[in-house]
C-alpha cells in the first residue's frame, strides 16, 4: 500500500517491527531485491536493502531538505515502534535521493514496506505498515534474478566531448582571471536499450565490482559511489572527501608509479585541499572535536585512483541534528561544486549546459535515530524506462587541461557503462 505525501501533508502512522534474521552469510542482500520499488545501500556484503512502497515525500526547491527533515521527525513521532534488534538501521528506515540543485530537480524520500540490513553477523528484517497493526512477516529470500538490458547504444547527452572541452577551457580562464579557485563541471551519456531495463542489473553488477564502493538505488538513481558526504553513528561522524583523480592501466608497477605521481601532484592537492577544508568548515559547527589527517591517501578503485582522506569528528547536536540536516550543512561541498561554492555553482548553472538532476545530490539512509549515512551520487546514472543518463564530473583548477579532463570523465562513466553490459 502506499500513501504518497507532500512537504504540506501530514506524516502517516505507521507500526514497524524489527526482529533479527537468520540469513545466510553465502545471501548477498541485493539477491533480495523484487521488482517492487526496491531500494539499495550496500558496501562489501553489509548495508540495506528494502522494497515496498509504505510511504514518500517528494520535494524539491531550497526547502527540499528540511521538508524531508521534518516529514521524516512526524513521521517517527506517529509511530508504534518496536525494534528488537537496536543498531544503526533498525526499526523504520527511510532513503533519499536529493536534487544536487535548488531549481530544477526533484527530491524523494521513501519508507519501504520492507527492509532488510546486515551488518557483521548480524542481520534484521524490519516491517512497515500503514494500517495500524503489524504487517505479516514475509518470506525473506532471494528474488527472481534479473535479466540483462539487450541491445545497448550510447549517444553524447548534452554535450559532445569537443563541446564539453571548449566548456571546460572556459572555466580555466575564469579560474586564472581571479573569479574563482576551481569548479566541478560533469557531462552525461545517453545509453538505450530494446525494452525496459530491470535496475536490478546493474545494481548487482556494481556491487559485485566495486565492493569498496557504496552501491545505491533510490527511484531510478543507481550508482556505485567511492564518497561519503557523512555518516553519523551514535555521535560520530564521518566524511570520505575524494577530490583529485588519476585513470588506471590495469598494469600494477604502472599504477603504483602513477598512485605516486597522484600523491605529488600539486594540481590534484590543491584540488583536494578545496574539497577537505569546504567538509571541515561545514562540521565544525556542530562538532565537538574533529580529526581532518594532514595529508591524503591513494584510493585505488578499479578503473581509477583518487586522493582521499577521512574526516572524523563527535557531534554535540545529535539530539537535534539529523544526519540529513548534516548532508544539507555539507552539500555541495567543493568535491562536487567548487570553490568559492556560490561562485562555482552558478558558473556550473551558466555554463555546464545540462540539468544534473539527482546526480552529485546526497543519496543514503536515515533510521528513526536520526542516524543514518548519504553519499553522493558519484558514478551513477538515471534510468527511465528503456533509457539510461549516464554523468562524470572531473574538477577543474587552474592547471586543468581539457583534454586529460575528458579522458577522466570516459574513465569514471566506466563502472556503470560495464554494468549495463549482458552477462
Amino acid at each position: 500500500m502506499t500513501s504518497p505525501a507532500t512537504p504540506t501533508g501530514p506524516a502517516p502512522s505507521l507500526v514497524a517491527r524489527t526482529v533479527a534474521l537468520d540469513l545466510p552469510e553465502a545471501t548477498s542482500l541485493v539477491s533480495l531485491l523484487p521488482t517492487d520499488h526496491p531500494v539499495a545501500w550496500l558496501r562489501r556484503g553489509d548495508g540495506v536493502v528494502g522494497w515496498g512502497e509504505a510511504a514518500v515525500l517528494r520535494s524539491s526547491g531550497p526547502t527540499r531538505f528540511s521538508d524531508a527533515d521534518k516529514w521524516w521527525r512526524e513521521t517517527i513521532a506517529r509511530a508504534d515502534v518496536v525494534d528488537a534488534v537496536g543498531e544503526p538501521g533498525t526499526g523504520p528506515v527511510c532513503f533519499g535521493s536529493f536534487a544536487f540543485g535548488d531549481l530544477p530537480g526533484e527530491s524523494v524520500l521513501v519508507l519501504p514496506e520492507v527492509v532488510v540490513g546486515r551488518r557483521g553477523d548480524r542481520a534484521w528484517l524490519t516491517t512497515i505498515s500503514t494500517t495500524g497493526s503489524p504487517a505479516p512477516t514475509p518470506a525473506v529470500a532471494p528474488a527472481e534474478p534479473p535479466l540483462p538490458p539487450s541491445g545497448v547504444s550510447f549517444a553524447d547527452g548534452a554535450l559532445n566531448g569537443e563541446q564539453w572541452m571548449s566548456v571546460v577551457a572556459d572555466a580555466v580562464a575564469r579560474i586564472s582571471a581571479g573569479d574563482l579557485e576551481k569548479v566541478v563541471l560533469a557531462r552525461d551519456l545517453v545509453a538505450r536499450a530494446d525494452e525496459r531495463i530491470d535496475v536490478r542489473w546493474p545494481v548487482h553488477r556494481l556491487t559485485e565490482s566495486y565492493p569498496m564502493c557504496w552501491t545505491f538505488h533510490v527511484e531510478g538513481m543507481f550508482g556505485a559511489t567511492p564518497e561519503m558526504l557523512v555518516r553519523r553513528e551514535r555521535g560520530l561522524v564521518t566524511s570520505r572527501v575524494l577530490a583529485g583523480t588519476i585513470r588506471r592501466t590495469g598494469d600494477d608497477e604502472r599504477d603504483l608509479a602513477l598512485a605516486a605521481t597522484l600523491a605529488r601532484s600539486s594540481k590534484d592537492l590543491e584540488e583536494h585541499e578545496y574539497a577537505v577544508r569546504s567538509v571541515a568548515d561545514a562540521l565544525e559547527p556542530h562538532c565537538s572535536s574533529m580529526n581532518v589527517p594532514e595529508a591524503p591517501f591513494v584510493l585505488h578503485l578499479p578503473n581509477v585512483m583518487h586522493l582521499a582522506t577521512d574526516v572524523n569528528g563527535v557531534v554535540h547536536d545529535a539530539a537535534t541534528v539529523s544526519s540529513l540536516q548534516l548532508a544539507e550543512a555539507l552539500h555541495p561541498s567543493a568535491a562536487v561544486g567548487g570553490t568559492p561554492t556560490a561562485v562555482a555553482t552558478d558558473l556550473i548553472d551558466e555554463i555546464e549546459g545540462m540539468g544534473r538532476g539527482r546526480y552529485a545530490g546526497p543519496v543514503g539512509w536515515m533510521d528513526a535515530n536520526g542516524d543514518g549515512e548519504w553519499g553522493i551520487a558519484l558514478r551513477s546514472a538515471e534510468v527511465v524506462g528503456d533509457t539510461v543518463r549516464l554523468f562524470a564530473g572531473c574538477g577543474i583548477v587552474a592547471d586543468s587541461d581539457p583534454e586529460a579532463e575528458l579522458a577522466e570523465a570516459q574513465a569514471k562513466f566506466v563502472p556503470v557503462r560495464d554494468a549495463l553490459a549482458g552477462g
